[in-house]
């Protein structure tokens, strides 16, 4: 009898033709954490380091027989999600994990890139709330996407607070709240809560921009799912990762953003 296939990780998510957000840094990054990467590709972008020109969403169908060929073949252990686009989509996705029912999800819910072009249809969001959120084992959010998916805005710590209270009564198992849009002085705070109780990391603001920052920690909690670590563990280490990625990270195109240095930061153990 031939071995059980080693466990993989799929990332469902748009193209960055720049190389440093999305489907690309997913790869990169279950390549660095030595998981098999496979990927189911959302939406195509034209973008660089300065920005998005275009974006394309292939047909639904399409991208259902991606998702299907991936479960068929390979014995996945997580599931990453990054831009879904619009409904279609999004309703497309949660009809393939509802039959396929992978052993974990992360949900990074991608609305807005780092250049402020908008990535996700405003008939969106509640499919999100509705047939995503309560699938997710981990949910990522940023502060302004916290914002949208909650109706409030979070100014403060008291702010992150009861958006995480809220996010988490979305049916989710655990939240991340990314603290970096978030003005606490020298420090980014990253907030954490499932079940069991609550976290926070802290850890110094970096005086540079990096591009694909949450598209990489979604995937690194992934990748460590795949590799047996339990959610909050994944969550923590992630974010280590992410850091001394950015540290790490330089600047490939004429933009400001910095992309990150995802083999440098590889776990060594």
């Amino acid at each position: 009898m031939r071995p059980a296939p080693p466990v993989s990780a799929l990332t469902i998510a748009g193209s960055d033709s720049g190389g440093g957000a999305g489907i690309q840094a997913d790869l990169r990054t279950f390549a660095a954490h030595r998981v098999h990467g496979l990927s189911a590709i959302t939406a195509l972008t034209a973008q660089h380091t300065r920005g998005v020109t275009a974006v394309h969403v292939p047909p639904v169908a399409f991208l259902r027989a991606q998702i299907d060929a991936c479960f068929d073949d390979f014995r996945i252990g997580a599931v990453k999600l990054g831009m879904l686009a619009n409904a279609g989509v999004i309703h497309a996705v949660a009809d393939a994990l509802e039959a396929h029912r992978p052993p974990f999800l992360v949900l990074d819910p991608v609305m807005v890139a780092t250049s402020g072009a908008k990535l996700l249809e405003d008939d969106a969001l509640e499919a999100l709330r509705t047939r995503l959120i309560p699938r997710a084992d981990l949910l990522t959010p940023n502060i302004p996407e916290a914002e949208l998916l909650t109706g409030e805005r979070i100014v403060d710590a008291d702010g992150a607070a009861r958006a995480l209270e809220r996010l988490l009564a979305m049916g989710c198992g655990a939240v991340l709240l990314k603290g970096g849009h978030l003005d606490e002085g020298a420090q980014v705070v990253d907030r954490y809560r499932d079940a069991a109780g609550d976290a926070g990391f802290v850890h110094e603001r970096l005086p540079v921009e990096g591009h694909g920052t949450g598209c990489t920690l979604a995937s690194a909690a992934a990748a460590r799912l795949c590799l047996g670590m339990p959610v909050a563990q994944a969550a923590a280490a992630a974010i280590d990762y992410v850091g001394l990625a950015l540290r790490q990270g330089h600047r490939p195109g004429r933009g400001d953003v910095r992309a990150l240095d995802h083999f440098g930061a590889a776990p060594r153990a």
